[in-house]
């Protein structure tokens, strides 16, 4: 993520209450980890969450082709972000618990991958995603993830 599309992130996270942080009253919507590798959040919703990643030479692998923890990585962000958007709010936040990802082919560097999450579960414990990460035209799947997040009380 260029500077300038970080900032555009902070800015949508301010505009929606959400700073990064994890005071009493915020919703995490950008984590310093994500922002780092350059994860983008393009929407959150109910039980959906959409993100989107420009990938360059850091984000490879020897042979070139995205390395598979990135995959795992934007899997785990965008399900624990849409878990948080919604459990935010009542005082209790999201964090990883498990991440199963299928790697169904290798995407090229550079390239665009684009995220979608959607619920399948919402327990007042846990949370469960299922994550499909592929091209901007939708047409090619690189990944596909399930991902449990376990739900607690906001840590003080």
């Amino acid at each position: 993520m260029t500077g300038a599309a970080a900032g555009e992130a902070d800015a949508a996270a301010g505009a929606s209450g959400a700073s990064g942080t994890t005071g009493a009253s915020d919703v995490v919507t950008v984590s310093p980890f994500d922002r780092f590798y350059g994860l983008e959040i393009v929407s959150l919703g109910d039980g959906v969450a959409e993100a989107r990643l420009e990938t360059s030479a850091h984000h490879s692998q020897p042979t070139g082709v995205v390395h598979g923890g990135v995959y795992c990585a934007i899997a785990e962000a965008i399900a624990s972000e849409g878990t948080n958007h919604a459990v935010g709010p009542s005082g209790r936040i999201g964090f990883g618990m498990s991440n199963s990802t299928n790697f169904l082919r290798s995407a090229p560097v550079p390239g665009v991958l684009v995220a979608r999450a959607e619920a399948l579960h919402r327990g007042r414990s846990t949370w469960v995603w299922d994550v499909t990460i592929g091209d901007e035209s939708g047409t090619v799947r690189y990944a596909v993830t399930r991902m449990v997040i376990a739900v607690r009380d906001r840590p003080a």
